[in-house]
């Protein structure tokens, strides 16, 4: 299923409209490959201003200009007046459910909670633009291939997260940096561009996750001294 997103004409000061455009297609090789997460969204520009994000390519140019590629990007707007104190409470909450998951895959709970921060600052009830669902910001196909049948059940999104990313590490030799970034872009952009993709929103993903993990560290050694 494609999904395309428009932003309101600039021209007009409108803000996101979140207009959903739902197109029936073959999923072809990313189902092929066992892969549902969308691998990079493209970005086109219409003659009025209105930006249009959208998984499938368009072959329109007299009507649609090619801007660039997009990333998946995490669901912002559930972090929107969280404090550190806040994030801190929310974490808590699921802790057991982190911990858990993080021990049967072989992945430091640390850094579960920093791809948590940074997905969805432990919103439940998440939803990006581009229909990313839960704590771990689940594509809703990608979940379906984990077994997940209620992204907003923070087990369940755990559970699944946990285990799509540890796929990743293993498909990347434990290398967290390549890991990070196919669990943003899918692991066939990592491969197809022999490292992070040159996408600005996995390339800031990756930096941000990364720099959670390591303030997660500081602070659990700290609190262990």
């Amino acid at each position: 299923m494609t999904r395309s997103y428009r932003t309101g004409n600039r021209h007009t000061g409108k803000g996101l409209s979140l207009r959903r455009s739902l197109v029936a297609l073959a999923l072809g090789t990313a189902m092929a490959t066992g892969v549902a997460q969308a691998e990079r969204y493209y970005i086109y520009k219409e003659d009025d201003g209105t930006t249009w994000i959208t998984d499938r390519k368009l072959h329109e140019p007299d009507r649609y200009a090619f801007q660039g590629y997009y990333g998946r990007p995490a669901a912002t707007r559930s972090c929107h007046g969280v404090t550190s104190d806040i994030l801190e409470q929310r974490a808590q909450l699921h802790a057991p459910v982190m911990r858990r998951y993080a021990r049967q895959h072989g992945i430091d709970e640390l850094l579960v909670k920093a791809i948590i921060t940074v997905e969805s600052c432990f919103d439940t009830k998440a939803v990006s633009r581009v229909g990313a669902e839960g704590l771990m910001q689940l594509m809703p196909q990608t979940a379906t291939s984990l077994g997940v049948t209620d992204s907003f059940s923070a087990h369940q999104n755990i559970a699944g997260g946990v285990r799509y990313f540890a796929e990743m590490m293993e498909r990347f030799n434990n290398d967290t940096t390549l890991a990070l970034a196919a669990y943003n872009a899918g692991p066939n952009a990592v491969t197809r561009h022999g490292g992070i993709p040159p996408y600005r929103e996995t390339q800031g993903y990756v930096k941000k996750v990364l720099s959670y993990y390591q303030r997660y560290l500081e602070q659990h050694a700290e609190a262990t001294r």
